[in-house]
């Protein structure tokens, strides 16, 4: 049988999520010899580090709003789909990326795999949207979804000026 979600839990991950991404651009940035790229690196780890205090906020008015934890999921679907998610290793929320980057031989190994982890964080906030209704704040994961394709969208154009 698979783990039902709770709302608290969902928001939690999401925190966790956020929490890694700005240890590992904090490292990265640390890492990287190249100061553009170094000083790109600090400004996604903030815009992570406010990301996660958004999360965190969210699970706040859930109490404020006298939400039910444990019955957050009206059609339990959701559940189900994230528990395919942790199933597949598609994302792991208790994975600190950071030590990983000492294994990294360039800043386009860096860049590959910042690019994986905001495409993972898309596809978990994608799947959570249904969740969140919008008295709770559908749209700030929707905002979320768009700061992190901007993530992307930033480390593509890094990408390619190392990879010429």
């Amino acid at each position: 049988m698979a783990k039902r979600f709770n709302a608290d839990e969902i928001f939690e991950m999401a925190e966790q999520i956020e929490a890694n991404g700005y240890r590992f651009y904090l490292t990265a940035a640390e890492k990287v010899k190249d100061e553009s790229l170094s000083a790109m690196f600090s400004r996604l780890g903030q815009m992570e580090l406010d990301h996660e205090e958004t999360f965190h906020e969210m699970r706040t008015h859930l109490e404020e709003e006298g939400v039910p934890r444990s019955a957050f999921d009206p059609d339990m679907q959701a559940p189900a789909y994230l528990q395919a998610l942790a199933d597949a290793q598609i994302f792991n929320v208790h994975r600190d990326m950071s030590g990983t980057i000492e294994k990294m031989k360039s800043p386009v190994d860096l860049l590959k795999m910042a690019i994986r982890a905001e495409k993972d964080s898309i596809v978990f906030y994608a799947g959570i949207r249904a969740l969140v209704p919008e008295e709770l704040g559908r749209e700030k994961i929707d905002w979320l979804i768009e700061q992190e394709l901007s993530h992307i969208a930033d480390l593509r154009t890094q990408f390619r000026t190392f990879t010429k």
